[in-house]
């Protein structure tokens, strides 16, 4: 049987970076807890409020002192503080010498407040909860959840404790990161009507992993206000993060408020909350309010709104770019590039176990400008391995680095396929026309090759038997892929863009037997003269877009001629 306490115990002595452990600015606290309700207007110690990892304290602290302002304010017999108080926060925390110092703080703010030595032991006796959050019982549900849940990736966990999370929590997803099942777990504690603020990494809330939740907050509860963070000193150390603040009721869904980016400042933020929460959102607020974010498991957009009009309605018009006869892929990826990549000609393989390799750094131009690398070709046309006994030269150059590849993953789920690559390569890709598009980028920069390379891994590629590929590049270059991209992806710092498949098989564009053949002549015009207002026109023309449309998705005005 896996021994859990070891496993938590040896994560609970880890440092705070590998904890998943970020603490958040007192100004960020305060506006979260304004956002959730937790205010002191309130008789907070009729309430309950949950702080699922509570860190340094900052938002534990925080919460004591509004819950002891208005217990002040709304109880002033205060005969029983402890029984009135000590069903008010339960905070767990897994790390001992957070527990301890905290601990420490909250014991001084206690006194400050006159409440004895033994009161306030026991009060935090009530209150703190040490262990692991996602195993640890809790002893009743909450009417608020606030905090900032521990961003900590899969492979950081044990397998055992991975598993046993995995069997308890059903959003944990694909390669779902540790605060995915926090959120799941915050959310099933929540009285109806209850209320969840937390600030955390904004990744869920559009790629793969974040289904699973995503579809749990569309179809039992309210996202009722977004903020976007990112690029703002949320925290107390400078991070690489996304960060959002978002705030979840238990209820029937609604629209959700969004802001974004605000001024860390306490006045600026207690103003924003006071409008994001009022009952009628005030004029001039900077608040933007959407309805329909929520929708199963689809990705939230929450960018700019004129753009998604567009989109919808050209998804509501036109097919996928694979319905329109288009398919999206992605390079080989081999698991031992030093291995299997080098100079074409120095590959000491038969003509025919070898492939000209393109990677990103041959297009970097715009054009294909191939530096002559080449990929070992281990497989048959058909998809199957080749018989290494039946090609000897490739048989000595996988024996000379054979401990290589053996150590790799999917080596030693096959054994007897050691040799394979991580994806299979399928040869006749090389000879056909394709598009090449990197994927980390700023702007979509998509390439034509004409069909002599097989592209790398970090290459996503497109091909059709239907669509004029050069007619094409002009379009998803004209703005078009940079839109369903820009509201489907996680966006990047520095507003880099994912290029990935899943991203790109979100485009659409209409059938290439349904245009109209001035309209193919005047991209195939556009393709050959790189006339970017050409181009645009064409585009335009297209997919019928007005001047509203046009202007909303870049395509009137300057371009940059590419």
């Amino acid at each position: 049987m896996f021994d859990f306490s070891d496993a938590v115990g040896s994560y609970a002595r880890g440092e705070a970076g590998a904890r998943g452990a970020i603490f958040t600015r007192r100004e960020v606290v305060e506006f979260i807890l304004d956002l959730a309700g937790y205010t002191v207007d309130r008789p907070l110690h009729r309430l309950r409020l949950l702080e699922p990892s509570f860190g340094d304290g900052d938002f534990l602290l925080s919460a004591v002192e509004r819950l002891l302002a208005a217990y002040e304010a709304h109880a002033p017999e205060r005969s029983n503080r402890v029984g009135d108080l000590s069903g008010a926060i339960r905070a767990v925390e897994v790390h001992g010498d957070s527990i301890e110092g905290t601990r420490a703080r909250l014991l001084d703010l206690l006194r400050e407040h006159g409440i004895g030595e033994e009161e306030a032991k026991a009060l935090l006796e009530a209150w703190i909860i040490e262990g692991d959050f996602l195993l640890v019982g809790l002893p009743w549900s909450f009417t608020h959840t606030v905090g900032n849940p521990p961003y900590v990736r899969q492979e950081l966990v044990p397998d055992g404790l991975m598993a046993e999370y995995r069997a308890r929590y059903s959003t944990i997803y694909d390669r779902a990161d540790l605060y995915v099942p926090f959120f799941e777990r915050c959310l099933s504690y929540l009285d109806p009507g209850g209320t969840l603020g937390f600030i955390c990494a904004d990744r869920w809330m559009k790629n793969r992993y974040g289904g699973p939740l995503r579809a749990m907050v569309a179809n039992h509860y309210h996202l009722a206000a977004y903020v976007d963070m990112v690029d703002t000193p949320a925290f107390r150390s400078e991070v690489i993060a996304y960060p959002a603040i978002t705030v979840i009721r238990r209820g029937k869904p609604g629209p959700t408020r969004i802001a974004r980016q605000p001024r860390i400042e306490n006045e600026s933020l207690a103003e924003l909350a006071r409008a994001m929460r009022a009952e009628n959102l005030p004029e001039d607020s900077g608040v933007l309010e959407v309805s329909g974010v929520a929708e199963g498991r689809e990705p939230w957009i929450l960018g700019s709104f004129d753009q998604l009009k567009v989109a919808r309605r050209l998804e509501a018009e036109f097919p996928t770019l694979e319905e329109a006869g288009c398919k999206v892929g992605i390079g080989v990826a081999t698991g031992a590039d030093r291995v299997y990549i080098g100079p074409y000609g120095n590959l000491d393989v038969e003509p025919d176990r070898k492939l000209p390799l393109v990677t990103t750094r041959d297009i970097k131009s715009g054009t294909v400008e191939w530096r002559g690398l080449g990929v070992v070709n281990p497989f048959r046309g058909d998809g199957s391995l080749v018989n290494l006994a039946d090609y000897p030269k490739l048989a000595r150059y996988l024996e000379r680095h054979e401990e290589k590849i053996r150590a790799r993953n999917c080596a030693k789920k096959n054994p007897n396929g050691w040799y394979r690559t991580i994806d299979r390569i399928h040869p006749d890709l090389t000879t056909r026309p394709k598009l090449l598009i990197p994927d980390i980028k700023g702007e979509p920069h998509i390439v034509y090759e004409s069909g002599n390379l097989y592209p790398h891994h970090n290459l996503y590629f497109i091909t059709s038997e239907e669509w004029d590929l050069k007619a094409l590049r002009a379009v998803l270059r004209s703005g078009i892929a940079k839109l369903f991209v820009s509201i489907y992806s996680t966006q990047m710092r520095g507003g880099y863009l994912r290029f990935q498949a899943q991203y790109l098989r979100r485009i659409r564009v209409p059938r290439w037997s349904e245009v109209p053949e001035n309209i193919r002549e005047a991209l195939a015009a556009a393709a050959e003269s790189k006339d970017a207002e050409a181009c645009n026109d064409a585009v335009t023309a297209l997919y019928r877009l007005t001047p509203e449309e046009a202007t909303a998705i870049g395509l009137n005005g300057e371009q940059e001629r590419r």
